[in-house]
């Protein structure tokens, strides 16, 4: 009998007493081997497969999400604020204040939605670029309070430079959201990528996983799907984010598998 890891045991057998010598016990364990290897390449290729088909699903069903949205909350949203835009130039409300705020929080649901299922799973022209230039553009682009930015970041690496900005914005976002106005937030190199980290609060180990399910969020004002969106395009480049503790008692996001350029 022979061992096939997960998958059983071979068994050989013969009616004859000693029917089996050396060379007879050497290939079989020799095509044990070769069976085992054999079946688990299968058991591989067919999570593979699984995986392909729940992400074309719901790839398909994110699609679909995106039209109604696009089309059954967007056009309604403008007319909305149109008509918001009139009764403000005649009357001053803190109601109305707040219905504009409502609205700005829709707007950005659904900004969010559509970069979601709309931007794809693949990136077919990266370039370099330099992680420390992009972080200070992108800082400029996001509402940050009193939040302190520390770049360490000294490395260039091959990234779809639009993409990437929107993954630096997103954590720069979700940092000031649950770290508050006055987070510090650092950028910089690690041996296989970068980090991104803050000196928040940080993020309980039993929910550090679910922060990448869209719509998942512990803030009034996120709108759960910031993350997700990092996270698809970390995929989308062939590298891999996990996030954990952060140095300083914060939350530390890891992005790894990142390919360095020399230009």
């Amino acid at each position: 009998m022979y061992p096939l890891g997960d998958h059983g045991i071979f068994v050989t057998t013969s009616p004859e007493p000693n029917a089996f010598d050396k060379t007879d016990r050497y290939l079989t364990e020799l095509l044990a081997t070769i069976l085992t290897a054999v079946l688990d390449r299968v058991d591989h290729e067919m999570e593979l497969e699984m995986q392909r088909q729940r992400l074309r699903a719901e790839r398909d069903r994110l699609d679909e999400f995106a039209s109604i949205v696009s089309h059954d909350l967007q056009n309604p949203l403008g007319v909305a604020e149109g008509h918001l835009e009139l009764v403000q130039e005649k009357y001053e409300s803190d109601s109305l204040d707040a219905i504009a705020k409502a609205h700005d929080r829709m707007e950005s649901l659904i900004d969010d939605l559509l970069a979601l299922a709309r931007e794809g799973d693949k990136v077919t022209d990266p370039e370099p670029v330099n992680l420390d230039s992009l972080t200070e553009a992108c800082w400029q682009t996001v509402e940050t309070g009193d939040a302190t930015l520390v770049t360490e970041a000294e490395r260039t690496i091959r990234a779809d430079r639009s993409r990437l900005a929107q993954v630096l914005e997103n954590l720069f976002r979700n940092a000031v959201e649950h770290g508050g106005d006055d987070v510090t937030i650092r950028v910089g190199d690690i041996e296989e990528g970068f980090y991104v980290e803050d000196d928040g609060g940080g993020i309980p180990v039993d929910e550090q996983e679910q922060i990448f399910d869209a719509g998942y969020t512990t803030s009034d004002e996120g709108t759960g799907f910031g993350l997700p969106i990092v996270r698809q395009i970390v995929d989308a480049h062939g590298w891999t984010v996990r996030v954990t503790n952060g140095s300083r008692g914060g939350t530390r996001f890891e992005i790894t598998g990142v390919e360095f350029s020399t230009e």
